[in-house]
């Protein structure tokens, strides 16, 4: 039997090391994290960081990403970043061989960057901006995934997390391209999921939920923001994506409520 189908009803082998309740459980990780100079993608990067995850980070603006890798390596952390479109296949390729160079190797994708676009109507959507969101959410988002995928499949182990929302399961007014692109990313972790489920990778899309990030600000900028969740919040719950990464929720997705506590 070949070794890839002989992992299929175990957790890839990155994950299965990790114990619950070690100090620092992602000691044994080398991850890549978009859009990780604010927000979700920030507070997901410094909470890895703590847990011992040797990190490659990315984000379009220079002062932002210099911030928290300066905050993570002050505090003992280990991470390298580049400053990056993720809608350039050529620049998605060099941020995953950069992983690969600096460790030796990749086991999680975290796919968090993305951009809003103008809340019209469709009939009112810019030509120009609609492409410009399918350009990063979703060919970004393929992009990495597909580079991480190959670099995955011959380890024969990984992660994949595609950050998602509520409107790119149910569409609604006023959302244009941003749930359109939402939609895809769902589609496109379903097929992965399926065309990788032999690979020992675990494909899955986290919806994080209303969160006090720039993006929500812009989206609803009347919205009482004390009354949403702090970004460390969901990267919380991509953490136990991270730790409880199987076969078993491959091809699934999550909302922020209801990442699994336990192994499955």
């Amino acid at each position: 039997m070949p070794a890839s189908n002989r992992r299929t009803s175990r957790q890839p082998r990155a994950f299965r090391r990790i114990r619950v309740n070690d100090h620092r459980r992602l000691s044994d990780i080398v991850a890549i994290i978009t859009g990780a100079g604010r927000g979700i993608g920030r507070a997901a990067a410094e909470l890895f960081a703590r847990e011992g995850a040797r990190l490659v980070l990315c984000s379009r603006t220079a002062g932002e990403l210099h911030e928290v890798l300066r905050a993570i390596r002050a505090a003992g952390g280990t991470a390298v970043g580049r400053v990056m479109d993720i809608g350039s296949a050529r620049q998605a390729q060099a941020l995953v061989r950069l992983a690969v160079r600096q460790y030796g190797r990749l086991d999680l994708l975290i796919n968090n960057a993305g951009i809003l676009g103008p809340r019209v109507l469709i009939t009112d959507y810019p030509v120009r901006d609609w492409a410009e969101v399918l350009r990063i959410n979703l060919s970004g988002t393929f992009y990495l995934s597909r580079e991480a995928a190959t670099i995955m499949t011959e380890q024969g182990h990984g992660c994949i997390i595609m950050v998602s929302s509520s409107v790119g399961r149910a569409g609604r007014a006023g959302w244009g391209a941003y749930a359109v692109s939402k939609f895809g990313v769902e589609g496109l972790s379903q097929v992965m999921a399926d065309e990788l489920k032999t690979a020992g990778i675990t494909v899955v899309t986290f919806n994080p939920g209303g969160t006090r990030t720039a993006m929500r600000a812009a989206a609803y900028p009347r919205e009482d923001r004390r009354r949403l969740h702090d970004p460390s919040v969901p990267a919380e719950s991509l953490l136990r994506l991270a730790l409880y990464a199987s076969s078993a929720i491959s091809g699934k997705t999550f909302d922020r409520h209801n990442v699994p506590c336990t192994l499955p």
